[in-house]
Order: structure tokens, then sequence, then C-alpha cells
């Protein structure tokens, strides 16, 4: 097995990488090209709202095993925080019609039998809509697959499904939508009980695992940005060395590298690679203002240009998905048809908006749709000492937080399962 490793990329996928090489007695070093870790996942502080916000708002899911096994190795698994019970509020801003979905925790969906847990206006025989996916072929859309209309969609599928796929979820892969229900709600309520990290996502994720490799010994070069890969052009396939902006490090033979960066970075750092070349916007508002007492820390909202409303302490915000038509709106107006929106859900006052931030993420997802599926690469390469991570790879789930964390942990578990090279 290889005894030091570079991870090159410090988001979700190389810091999770880099605690899994680091737990099972490698060395790392891990580089990354900006100043901070946690790359799309991360936090900072804003001083137009005087808070710590995040790069975007983000939510897993208690079925999310990677995520909370990866939590838990880093010491940080009462930073995620949710409702005691698998229970979704939603708002349709148009009828004002309220309503909670609210899951039983066993694996038999007693909860759709239940007028009072169930989406309005459904019977226990609309959800068996569900089961085409269960048999989704790989090629296909979900509008292929199964049926996306009716209150069953628009009311809860619709929704949940944006959120996780971040495309217009007809258009959406079947196969990577169905992947999420086996884990989710076909696992049962247990698995679906939505979390959230309570002081932010550097809490969450990112502060405790440099903390963690840095205490285990491990080297951590922020500022550290890769031109490019050397490969061996005699004996077995590997890469030699790595050329970085201020230095140049050779790869020995029980050294090995996980790349983890971003797809368009790692097309110009490994020769012939394929990877997902369409990509999907997310768009976030934050308010600083309490939110009302008792309010859910995740609301749905339905008729409205946000998706997704959460609240904590000194703050509301919302998610935008499939944001790309809004990319060009100009901030303050954005602002205040949002803010109107939030006002009406929440019950606030919609007069005065508050102090706002608008954080748009160009990029934030490839597009989960079928075609881009086929461009995801494995985790293995061609040369033996170089594996790939990152929620772009091939990870069966769509761009997710627990598919990034997946991916890391994959590329970590394939080098160290290999046997070490010999000169």
């Amino acid at each position: 097995m290889p005894k030091l490793i570079h991870v090159i990329g410090a988001g979700l996928a190389g810091l999770a990488a880099a605690v899994q090489l680091q737990r099972r007695g490698a060395q790392v070093v891990l580089h990354d090209a900006a100043p901070q870790a946690g790359g799309r996942c991360r936090s900072y502080y804003d001083p137009k709202l005087g808070a710590t916000i995040d790069s975007g708002n983000h939510m897993v899911l208690s079925g999310n095993v990677a995520t909370l096994n990866y939590v838990r190795a880093i010491g940080a698994a009462d930073e995620l925080a949710g409702p005691a019970q698998p229970e979704y509020p939603f708002v349709d801003l148009a009828t004002r019609a309220r309503w909670t979905v609210r899951m039983s925790p066993s694996r038999l969906p007693w909860w759709i039998f239940d007028p009072n847990a169930r989406v309005p206006n459904t019977g226990p025989s609309d959800y068996l809509a569900l089961a085409p996916l269960l048999f989704a072929k790989p090629g296909r859309s979900l509008v292929q697959t199964m049926r996306c209309n009716g209150p069953l969609w628009d009311r809860l599928l619709r929704p949940l499904f944006l959120a996780m796929l971040n495309v217009e979820p007809r258009e959406a892969s079947a196969e990577l939508t169905g992947a999420m229900l086996r884990e989710t709600l076909v696992a049962g309520g247990l698995a679906c009980r939505p979390l959230v990290a309570k002081n932010g996502l550097g809490s969450a994720f990112v502060d405790p695992a440099l903390r963690l490799l840095q205490h285990g010994g491990a080297a951590i070069r922020l500022e550290s940005r890769l031109k490019d890969m050397v490969f061996a052009d005699t004996g077995p396939g590997r890469v030699s060395a790595l050329n970085f902006a201020d230095e140049s490090i050779a790869i020995d033979a029980n050294q090995a590298v996980v790349l983890a960066v971003p797809p368009e970075i790692a097309q110009t750092l490994v020769p012939g690679l394929r990877s997902p070349n369409r990509f999907a916007a997310t768009v976030n508002v934050h308010f600083a203002v309490e939110p009302p007492f008792g309010m859910a820390p995740i609301t749905g909202l339905l008729n409205a240009t946000a998706d997704w409303l959460f609240a904590s302490e000194g703050r509301v915000s919302v998610t935008i998905n499939a944001a790309e038509r809004l990319l060009d709106t100009p901030h303050e107006a954005l602002a205040k048809t949002i803010w109107a929106e939030v006002a009406q859900a929440a019950n606030l006052p919609a007069e005065r908006m508050p102090a706002w931030q608008v954080v748009m993420e160009r990029r934030a997802s490839f597009a989960a749709l079928p075609d881009q599926e086929t461009l995801r690469p494995g985790t293995r390469t061609r040369w033996n000492n170089l594996m790939l991570a990152g929620d772009w790879t091939a990870t069966g789930l769509p761009a997710t937080i627990e598919g990034a964390i997946r991916s890391g942990q994959k590329a970590a578990d394939t080098l160290l399962n290999q046997p070490m090279e010999r000169r």
C-alpha cells in the first residue's frame, strides 16, 4: 500500500479522502489552490449581514450513511441538526395552503395511509407511481419512466427531486433518482429526516476535519496550485511528479495521488479524461432577521421563485435550484422578490426588507441529466497510483454531499487496498 499520498483539492471529496487515508495509516499531504479549504461547501464572514454564512444552503438526510460516518469520524456529529421526526412542512404561496408530510419511522410506509400525514389530495395508490424508478434504465429521464404530474408530484416529489438533482426533475436521470429513492424513501422514514449544519458548513464538515488531519501529522498546503502532472513513459503507468506553481514534487514508488478537483480542472491535468460538461446553478438569498418562534428549520415553497426556506438563529435564507434563469437578474431586484415570498411564508412584516445578501453559484453541480451520467469517470485511472474523487465522478448519486464524501472514501480505500508498487 502507498505510504504517502498527495490529495489534490480540499473540498469535501478531498477532505473525506484525506481523513480516510489517515485513519488507515497513510501519511497525507493535502493541497488546495484556494486560501481556504472546503471548496463549494464552506462558510465565510459576510460584512453586509454581519454574520457567517455558507456558500450555499445544503440539506443532508439521515440515510446518508457516508456523510454521517464522516462527521462522526471528525468529531462533528452534533453539528448536524433537524426535526426529531421525518417531517417536511410546505407552503403554497399561490393558495396560502400549508401542510406537513409526516413519514412513518419504519420501513413500511404507513404514513401514506394516513390522510393527516400524506400529501393533501392524494391516496395510497398514488404512491405506486414511484415504483418504476426502482427499475429505471440507464439513459432515461424521469418523464420517460414515471408519471410526472398530479398532487403527489407537485406537492412533494418535484420539490424533493429538484433539491437533490438541481435540474428540472422531469428531464433528470431516472437512474440517479432511483438510486436516491432506494437510499431514502424506500429505506423508511428514519432515513429521510432532513438535517442541516446548525453552525454552518465549516463547523460541520471542514474545520473539524482540518484539525483532525493536523493532529494526525498531515501536511496542509493551501494556496498550492497544481499546474500539471508528469506521467512515467516507461514501465507501469503511474504519476511520477507533481508540478506546483512554486515547487516540483517527485512521486516515488510508495507514493500516490488522489485528484479531487472540479471536472474542468481535472480535464486539464489528466490526458483523455471524459467528464460532465453541463452544469447547473443555484442561488441563495440570506436575510438578517430572526425567524419567528417555532418556525421549522426547513420549509418547502410552492408557486414561488424560491424552492426551500431555511431558518437559523438570526437569519432566514432561501435556495433556488436550477437557477440559470436568474443569474443575470440584478441582486437587489431578486432580493425584493424573494423577501416578499419569505415574509408571506414566515408570517413576517414585508414592509421593510432587512439586510440581505445574494450568493450565486453558476457551476454548483454537474447537470444530473441522462447524457451527463454517461460522462462520469470511475475512481480508477489508467495510472495505478492516481485515483479520482469528486461528486462529478461515478458515485451512482447526483452531485450531493453524500456523493462527494463517498467518492473520497472510495478513492482512499481503492488506493490502500491495492498492492504496493515495486521498483
